[in-house]
């Protein structure tokens, strides 16, 4: 009667053993399954008030990006050069960020691969070294001074590549090449006074520096098969894309939407260019300037994938990073092909460098 009256309460016992296993089990499969992805409730993009991120000014003030995002709500963060805007990145006060090539690798290997994926192009071409016009050859640049906008940007990694190829080493002194990182404006003034002999620079900067007596040294795109190389690009944070891949591609609709704007409604797209640089510097550029820098940029959301190894090694001959970056799983296109095949525009090609690292 004894073991007969306890049969009940090992039987409850031995059930609730079972229910508390089969309920750590769920958990554990819950913590294993990959989150659920959603709309985020905000997408913090950052950009350059320049005229090379033209697709990003026109996509924020024409309202392009607003409308795709919907229920999202776009916080828009202008800075000055690229490594700034990587430390936003990389320090999760942004999300997403057109900005040049190189930062762009730099937030990649920073990382060790890990924070940011190159989503998509916004413009390429549109760089060029411009120099006082007594200088006609690479070494009459000795004892001279070159401007760049940033330490480690895209024209600074240029720069400098460039010098090392043309045998000429960086640093004070009568047979060394000076280089200076000095913002934009101030480039244009210390030109004028002659205190810098040039610089290597987006638009409209160089075309500036043109209009106060400099002249092209070196175009940029003639160091490029087909004269295509990568200026300003979109990336994000990895994190983000894969918890809010709907917003990603919706960022990329309107992305493509703009570039559509640029290319196809050009002189409107000139004055919403300049008026959106002149909310946010209180400076705008003239007729001529816009005309020229518009002839020189390319605006497509192709990254140009396969320029990207290059540029790695450009970033060493630079001194700009230690070693060659490891590219691979740096370039997501996925979303990217989706919406310019919903546009009607030719998929892009990954170079391979969408292969996770191992």
């Amino acid at each position: 009667m004894r073991l007969r009256s306890r049969i009940p309460a090992l039987l409850a016992a031995t059930l609730a053993v079972v229910s508390l296993a089969a309920c750590s089990r769920a958990q554990e499969d819950t913590a294993a399954a990959p989150a659920a992805t959603s709309p985020a409730a905000e997408l913090r993009l950052g950009y350059f008030p320049n005229i090379t991120h033209a697709p990003a000014l026109i996509g924020v003030d024409q309202g392009f990006f607003a409308a795709e995002l919907g229920s999202t709500r776009l916080i828009p963060q202008t800075f000055n050069a690229g490594p700034d805007e990587v430390g936003a990145l990389l320090g999760g006060s942004l999300d997403a960020g057109f900005i040049g090539s190189s930062p762009a690798i730099n937030a990649f290997a920073k990382s060790n691969g890990e924070a940011v994926r190159l989503i998509a192009g916004s413009t390429s071409a549109g760089a060029q070294l411009v120099t006082s016009p007594d200088i006609t050859s690479p070494a009459q640049l000795k004892g001279r001074t070159i401007a760049t906008p940033q330490l480690g940007n895209t024209q600074d990694v240029a720069l400098k590549k460039w010098l090392a190829e043309n045998g000429l080493e960086i640093g004070d002194g009568p047979d060394k090449v000076t280089v200076q990182n000095i913002d934009n404006p101030r480039t244009l003034d210390l030109f004028k006074q002659g205190q810098v002999a040039g610089g290597w620079l987006p638009e409209p900067w160089r075309l500036r520096l043109v209009d106060a007596g400099a002249k092209v040294l070196v175009d940029e795109k003639s160091l490029w098969p087909d004269g295509k190389f990568p200026t300003t690009v979109l990336i994000v944070r990895t994190e983000y894309l894969q918890q809010h891949p709907d917003t990603v591609q919706a960022l990329l609709r309107g992305e493509q939407k703009a570039i559509d704007f640029a290319t196809g409604q050009q002189d409107r797209a000139k004055t919403v260019t300049n008026e959106a640089i002149k909310k946010i510097t209180n400076s705008s550029l003239s007729p001529a300037v816009l005309d020229r820098a518009f002839t020189e940029l390319q605006f497509d959301s192709d990254p140009l994938a396969a320029t990207f190894p290059q540029l790695s090694k450009d970033s060493v001959t630079a001194g700009a990073t230690p070693t060659e970056t490891n590219l691979q799983g740096f370039v997501d296109v996925t979303a990217l092909n989706a919406v310019r095949t919903q546009a009607g525009q030719p998929t892009v090609d990954a170079a391979g460098l969408d292969k996770a690292q191992g």
